[in-house]
């Protein structure tokens, strides 16, 4: 795994893309979201019912329009205030400009903290995961769709591999993981073919890791979490390199 830690670079290339975006669209479209933060992760709209929601690296689309029943919907982007001249300031979430790195809440204040194609966008993988972490409530939700990727871009300058999911323990515990190959030219395409990353194959590629978690104390097991059938008892993989990165690809599972 390697951490490609950027300080204050150069964010225009996301700017320029979203701008064409906008150009192209006219206006910024977002219908397809909902099904992402609910059905895909075997979640509703009742479960964000007066719930707090954060989305990291929220982009302009108004990602959370959909959640009307939460009790706040946040939106946390370095970008957020030039978003306005796309459009953001139309949407009924709040808009926070931030880094991952450092979010301006209180330890424990959000019920479902989401991360959708931005953890490798980060400056810093570590402070992000270790922040995303602080302001998840014990009890709450994770939602992780990122992509896995081992060669750097201007946009995306964090690399790391599947065993990323290691990086978020022991305080957050998954409860679904899915390997997706990047099969489309976007993530949300891939995701919705569903072709599963075939390990065996050697070659170089993106893909694509879903993965749902629950936020609890380090040392206490999770009430009421029974494993799933097709996972081993001890969600922990075993030491070594090797097996764990075996473990990991003979263990995934899915509920979606």
């Amino acid at each position: 795994m390697e951490d490609w830690s950027i300080t204050e670079r150069d964010r225009s290339g996301e700017l320029a893309y979203w701008s064409e975006r906008k150009d192209s669209e006219g206006r910024l479209a977002n219908h397809w979201f909902e099904r992402f933060y609910t059905t895909h992760f075997g979640l509703s709209l009742a479960d964000y019912t007066d719930k707090r929601v954060l989305d990291i690296g929220c982009g302009p689309r108004g990602s959370l329009e959909w959640a009307t029943t939460a009790r706040e919907r946040v939106g946390l982007d370095p970008l957020a205030d030039e978003y306005r001249q796309l459009g953001s300031d139309e949407h009924s979430m709040v808009y926070v400009a931030a880094g991952a790195e450092s979010i301006p809440f209180p330890d424990g204040y959000f019920d479902i903290v989401c991360s959708f194609n931005s953890l490798d966008h980060v400056d810093n993988l570590h402070d992000a995961i270790g922040e995303i972490k602080r302001v998840a409530r014990v009890g709450g939700l994770v939602l992780l769709l990122t992509d896995v990727h081992e060669e750097p871009t201007p946009q995306e300058p964090i690399c790391f591999g599947w065993d990323v999911v290691d990086v978020c323990g022991p305080e957050l515990v998954p409860q679904t993981i899915a390997c997706y190959e990047k099969s489309a030219s976007g993530m949300y395409q891939s995701v919705e073919q569903a072709v599963l990353f075939d390990h065996a194959d050697p070659a170089r590629r993106y893909g694509i890791l879903s993965a749902r978690f629950v936020r609890v104390k380090p040392e206490l097991e999770l009430p009421g979490c029974d494993p799933d059938p097709q996972q081993p008892d001890d969600l922990a993989p075993p030491d070594g390199p090797v097996r764990k990165r075996r473990w990991w690809t003979e263990t995934i599972w899915s509920r979606n």
